[in-house]
């Protein structure tokens, strides 16, 4: 019996035919499987978008985070990688449950959060997916571009893009087989951070400072308020209220440390 994830690739895919296909194997092979296996596991989220959680949740169900870390960087970690995951794609009825038990509490952090569990729990997958490809990929291009090019310059794949990828090469990041995407997506970025913070990237506090200060602080605030404004946002919305609110934190806890 074919679990769930590997059913839902197969139906975004348009079939196993279609799967097999796009990932560069036999029809055959992917008939066989009962659930992606390990070694596909990436090669399958590129050509679907189906979160590599939501496929394999054994092997991809929590975010890796380094023994020694502290309370407060495990938390900066998981609001970077929940940022990043609601940028790279439009969440997943499953991540959309998940999202509807978030509890906030009085700050305007916590606030951010009752109101994006409250969006995710009057949202279906079929209309969140609609908004975000109308926000961020469109016909011929979205309402918004979510890279660092783009806001600092104008253009796409432009010297920011060059300045990042050595600053990446530094600490040893590479880019992902399959990925595509510019490394100075909203959604890498962040997902980097996540990495630096939770200790998976290994790096001194002054690399992460360094990152955050050279290549989200410049720009991504302005996305998030662009997203707050967008004309086409209802979820996403939610999700530009809390990533300006996490950034500003972060500015301001950076600026202490430094």
């Amino acid at each position: 019996m074919r679990d769930s994830g590997l059913n839902r690739a197969i139906q975004v895919a348009g079939g196993q035919a279609e799967l097999a296909r796009r990932i560069g194997i036999t029809q055959p092979s992917v008939s066989n499987w009962n659930r992606v296996p390990a070694e596909r596991v990436i090669a399958v989220e590129a050509v679907t978008g189906i979160p590599r959680t939501e496929l394999r949740p054994d092997l991809y169900s929590e975010l890796a985070v380094a023994d020694d870390v502290d309370d407060v960087d495990i938390g900066r970690a998981r609001e970077y990688a929940l940022l990043a995951t609601l940028l790279s794609r439009a969440p997943s009825d499953t991540l959309l449950a998940q999202i509807a038990r978030l509890r906030g509490d009085a700050t305007p952090l916590g606030l951010a959060h009752a109101r994006l569990a409250e969006a995710a729990s009057t949202i279906t997958p079929v209309v969140v997916e609609r908004e975000y490809f109308d926000l961020f990929i469109g016909l011929g291009r979205g309402e918004l571009l979510p890279y660092a090019s783009f806001y600092l310059t104008g253009f796409l794949n432009e010297r920011p893009l060059s300045r990042l990828r050595q600053d990446l090469a530094a600490l040893g990041v590479e880019r992902v087989e399959n990925n595509f995407e510019p490394e100075d997506h909203a959604a890498t970025l962040c997902e980097i951070m996540a990495g630096l913070a939770g200790g998976s990237i290994p790096a001194s506090a002054d690399a992460q400072r360094l990152m955050f200060e050279r290549h989200i602080a410049p720009w991504m605030r302005r996305l998030f308020i662009d997203m707050e404004n967008a004309a086409g946002a209802n979820f996403y919305r939610s999700v530009g209220s809390l990533g300006r609110l996490f950034l500003e934190i972060e500015a301001e806890a950076f600026t202490l440390t430094s």
